[in-house]
């Protein structure tokens, strides 16, 4: 309800200040002024004739005014899709929205205003912001698609049709494997990235088991071979918690829309191999992703190439390739089993606990850590213990695993309090250094992590990779220089050199 009546009555009948004036009306004192002005040159005169509305009263003594029913109203779908981009704000938006016309144009404040009333109108539903090239959500439909015997029509197997989309555009990958197992899942993944052409910043699962070894709402334990994977491109895992689909509800949605839009349309056709099945998935699959949306205008191939695509990490060299990762136990004659066949290790072993890492080219036995044989995490173990006993808090972390919790740190804000907590560390090992290349994101946080504990507290990093290499493991000429000017320099160095321990005890065994 309009108060200049109230304003005119308080100013003419009661004589009150402009100051009184605004506490009473609840208006700002630069408000009551601005119309009193406004009614002396309006031509009327108090009292007012009794027939006079509100409404006539604000034409007269705004006119010429441009008042908000003439502003020109923002694209707000537009807005809201260029807020995904990494770094855009309402500030830039309004700034480009107010040069088309300036005279149209809302304030900063309003214009803010007019586009929170609008979210507001959207789904009511807790409302999560999607900045391009940030997360991929992924996730395995419910149906399957039956793999038929050509000879005989009998189901071989129920193929699982394996859903990724990214959080921006909602552009969509799909592929149906032979399981849910941890190999079908991990490939599925490097498919998937070679598909969008780059890597996203977070890989939002589901808490299936091939993903997440130990389900926890804020802590989860992540499958070592699936860790390793995102290690390789870069990225960090963060599943969605148990029992709250909302977390992931991009991949709900592709989830229900592949079903829909895909696996129905699949329903009286049959398949006798998975090849020909992805065939057929990728022919729908691109009708999908250039379809048209409802919602948001153009297709989701449209919004991927305008938002997420600029936004994606770049792949790395080379595709990952997967490994195997099993425990075993030394048996008495110095041997581990792995698919059936014996493969020898150093007889100190015996009745230890060893890992087995298998890719399709070879087999490596590691034990704490390290290639059996070569000594260096039991060194840099036992040197870690004699300084326990000297009571110097220590910390060991594979090196792979440092980097993990980092990249995870940015995500919740928790980086700093991480660096904080190292520094503190009187001793840290990083094991295993060397093993992949480091992304440009990894590089810089080591050297936060090194700057902070240079000449404060001691590291121990065991590789296999000799130092002269290190330089090439680092993307960045200036943050090599700056890092391996912190590790090398003023070091000790230890090289252990010679025979490996399991060729000369099979020497000793063979004579």
């Amino acid at each position: 309800m309009s108060k200049i009546k109230d304003i005119l009555r308080l100013r003419f009948d009661a004589g009150l200040s402009l100051r009184d004036i605004s506490k009473c009306c609840a208006v700002g004192p630069a408000t009551v002024s601005e119309i009193l002005s406004r009614f002396a040159t309006s031509g009327l005169s108090w009292p007012l004739p009794d027939d006079t509305s509100d409404t006539e009263l604000e034409k007269v003594v705004y006119k010429g005014k441009n008042t908000s029913r003439h502003k020109r109203q923002p694209d707000y779908v537009l807005m809201h899709q260029e807020l995904k981009r990494k770094g855009m704000t309402k500030l830039l938006l309004w700034q480009e929205y107010r040069d088309k016309d300036t005279a149209t144009a809302y304030g900063y404040t309003q214009y803010c205003e007019h586009y929170q009333a609008w979210v507001k109108n959207l789904k009511r539903s807790m409302r999560q912001l999607h900045i391009a090239g940030d997360k991929l959500f992924i996730d395995y439909c419910g149906p399957s698609v039956p793999i038929l015997n050509p000879d005989t029509g009998e189901v071989r197997y129920c193929a699982q049709i394996f859903v990724a989309t990214l959080g921006a555009s909602n552009y969509t990958y799909v592929e149906a494997g032979r399981s849910q197992q941890l190999e079908d899942w991990i490939m599925a993944h490097t498919r998937a990235f070679q598909f969008f052409g780059g890597i996203p910043r977070l890989l939002v699962p589901d808490n299936l088991r091939s993903a997440v070894t130990k389900t926890h709402r804020y802590m989860p334990v992540i499958n070592e071979n699936y860790a390793r994977m995102a290690r390789h491109y870069g990225a960090a895992v963060m599943p969605a918690r148990p029992y709250k689909p909302k977390d992931k509800s991009k991949a709900e949605n592709a989830v229900l829309i592949v079903e829909r839009w895909i696996l129905m349309r699949l329903r009286h056709e049959h398949f006798y191999t998975l090849s020909s099945l992805n065939q057929r998935i990728r022919e729908l699959l691109h009708a999908l992703n250039h379809r048209q949306q409802r919602v948001h205008p153009g297709s989701r191939y449209e919004l991927y190439t305008r938002f997420d695509k600029p936004a994606l990490m770049p792949l790395p060299a080379y595709p990952y390739e997967y490994i195997d990762s099993k425990q075993a136990r030394v048996g008495p004659d110095y041997h581990v089993l792995y698919a059936k066949h014996a493969y020898s290790v150093p007889h100190s072993l015996v009745s230890h606990t060893v890992t087995v890492e298998a890719t399709a080219h070879i087999i490596c036995v590691y034990y704490q850590g390290g290639a059996t044989g070569c000594g260096k995490t039991y060194l840099a173990c036992a040197l870690a213990t004699q300084a326990c006993d000297q009571h110097h808090s220590v910390r060991y972390y594979r090196l792979g695993e440092l980097l993990d919790e980092l990249h995870i740190g940015h995500a919740d804000g928790s980086y700093r309090q991480q660096l904080s907590t190292l520094a503190k560390r009187k001793l840290l090992i990083l094991d295993d250094w060397g093993m992949e290349a480091l992304t440009a994101r990894q590089a810089n946080d080591l050297l936060d992590v090194m700057e902070i504990r240079y000449q404060q507290s001691s590291t121990i990093i065991a590789s296999q990779i000799p130092t002269s290499e290190w330089y090439k493991l680092i993307p960045s000429p200036t943050i090599a220089d700056a890092l391996l000017d912190r590790l090398l320099h003023n070091s000790h160095r230890i090289e252990l050199t010679g025979e490996s321990m399991r060729k000369l005890d099979q020497s000793d065994h063979l004579a």
